[in-house]
């Protein structure tokens, strides 16, 4: 299962927005702080308490480390894995194993659809969704049964009409707000381009 072949990028996907900040902030770590990633890990393990969260605390109280840095030098003592293990082709991999590996085909279109819309267009996996983001998250594919994806659009207060469904997103505070089913090819139509090219036109503004 490829889809590297997708685009003429040399790769695919980009690592996600959160794991890019971290990645960054501890690429800087023995920069900012004069101790390693492999340092503070050592020292928590050796001198810190004997929780996760107690260790960000310590490390944030005795240590004057921020937030986001104490907890995830917390979470590496604890074996947990970070930005240095984002395995986005994994991802998708697992996500169309087993009785949704016929989705595949749909997916890989949906991505070349939303890739499609401008250079400046990220796809970024998580555990059971690939967001697509420009500034934002304008849209996500969704593998949400084992005959469906679900297209979602973050299209704020816009009106649904035709196969466009409202899931409330806005009133919850979700960014995405709508979406459309896609079960076979012939659902990714003018409707859809549209739909995702008004997202990401939105994301601009």
């Amino acid at each position: 299962m490829t889809i590297t072949k997708l685009t003429n990028r040399s790769t695919v996907y980009s690592l996600h927005p959160g794991f890019a900040r971290e990645a960054a902030s501890i690429a800087n770590l023995q920069k900012n702080t004069g101790k390693s990633l492999d340092e503070w890990i050592a020292l928590v393990k050796k001198h810190g308490p004997s929780t996760e969260s107690e260790s960000a605390a310590w490390l944030k109280k005795e240590h004057k480390l921020g937030t986001n840095i104490a907890v995830w030098i917390a979470e590496r003592a604890e074996g947990k894995r970070g930005a240095e293990d984002y395995d986005p082709e994994a991802l998708v991999s697992d996500m169309f194993t087993g009785k949704k590996a016929n989705l595949f085909p749909l997916y890989e279109k949906l991505l070349e659809l939303g890739f499609s819309l401008g250079d400046d267009v990220k796809a970024c996996p998580c555990k059971t969704i690939v967001p697509l983001y420009r500034n934002h998250v304008f849209a996500e594919i969704k593998p949400a049964t084992n005959s469906r994806i679900d297209l979602g659009f973050a299209l704020k207060d816009t009106k649904a009409e035709g196969r466009l469904v409202d899931t409330d997103g806005l009133a919850k505070g979700d960014r995405i707000s709508h979406r459309i089913a896609i079960t076979q090819e012939s659902d990714i139509d003018p409707e859809v381009v549209r739909w995702l090219r008004q997202a990401y036109k939105l994301d601009a503004e």
